[in-house]
């Protein structure tokens, strides 16, 4: 059990500062990685690809364990269910979404999909599960997200608000609001008890490509085309933090560890992947090593691993003591 300790900022940056030490890169020869994901029990890396493969790796080893052929259009993300990837028999565990509408859930023990939420006339670009894992978010290019009940495989919530299409979703810790991130350049929070907007944030310049809710449940990270990353405080209803965070067009926002101990991790189309302070919001480290943009991020929930997937067609594994 994973013991939530109070750290001072020496330590959290030397923690985070170790993170380079050990990169390892596996090449894809198909069309480039566009999403990772890390399993609950950090002994697994799910990968998506824009040739609509979807491939699950070993960590911290990185071996191929399995690839998963079951989509054809270009996979915009795949994501590991809360409850754990060691289910036993048919039980879905993943799930995944593309550029066609599809949206599959798969098992650990078969090559082939357990399942199918069905229903969607456009590109999925994101997806998220609850945090009880038995429902489903996606988020739509028809200017709409919905809701999906995995036990009946079946649409419970289908909302729109949005101006244009929908890029992301999050889901907040207790399972009580769902945040969404849309090409409209506002990010929307929702009450899932009555499916109403309760809270419009407005403030990025451009596109809104990742949001994500922090451990303390109260803070809210968005990463946009405008080369930033906005912090809202939902107890104040604003942005009390613009972070410069890149170069260019931020893909993809991450809060990893605890209420006590988090950590706010950026990825950029300017070649990196960054690391910063929560709640002071300063730099501790850049992630530098590929060679063309980087598409997603994502961090165990024990900070123990990173993982950055890029256009040039590799993921590294980041970690914070070699492997042998």
């Amino acid at each position: 059990m994973f013991t939530d300790r109070r750290l001072s900022s020496s330590q959290v940056i030397s923690v985070i500062y170790t993170y380079a030490i050990h990169v390892i890169t596996a090449c894809s020869p198909t069309l480039s990685p566009s999403y990772c994901s890390i399993s609950p029990c950090s002994d697994y890396l799910a990968t998506g690809s824009w040739s609509g493969l979807i491939k699950l790796w070993s960590l911290p080893k990185c071996n191929p364990v399995v690839t998963l052929a079951g989509h054809l259009g270009r996979v915009g993300a795949v994501v590991f269910s809360p409850l754990g990837c060691t289910a036993e028999g048919d039980v879905a565990c993943l799930s995944s979404c593309d550029s066609d509408g599809v949206v599959n859930l798969w098992s650990m023990n078969s090559t082939k999909r357990v399942g199918e939420l069905a229903g969607h006339n456009c590109r999925v670009a994101r997806l998220g599960y609850h945090p009880s894992g038995r429902f489903i978010a996606t988020a739509c290019f028809d200017h709409s997200w919905r809701l999906w009940d995995l036990q009946t495989t079946s649409e419970i919530l289908h909302q729109e608000g949005h101006s244009g299409p929908v890029y992301s979703v999050s889901f907040h810790n207790d399972g009580s609001l769902l945040a969404t991130g849309g090409l409209d350049s506002y990010c929307r929070l929702w009450d899932l008890r009555t499916g109403r907007a309760v809270l419009f944030l407005e403030g990025h310049l451009k596109s809104v490509l990742s949001c994500d809710f922090a451990p303390d449940g109260y803070h809210l990270g968005t990463g946009s085309e405008d080369h930033s990353c906005k912090i809202w405080d939902l107890r104040q209803h604003k942005c009390i933090y613009t972070i410069p965070a890149h170069n260019n067009m931020v893909t993809f926002c991450k809060f990893a560890g605890t209420s006590t101990n988090a950590t706010f991790i950026t990825a950029s189309y300017d070649n990196t992947a960054k690391v910063w302070s929560h709640r002071g919001w300063m730099p501790l480290k850049s992630l530098t090593g590929h060679d063309n943009k980087v598409m997603c991020v994502d961090c165990s929930w024990e900070k123990k691993y990173i993982v950055t997937v890029s256009y040039d067609r590799t993921f590294k594994l980041w970690t914070n003591k070699s492997i042998s």
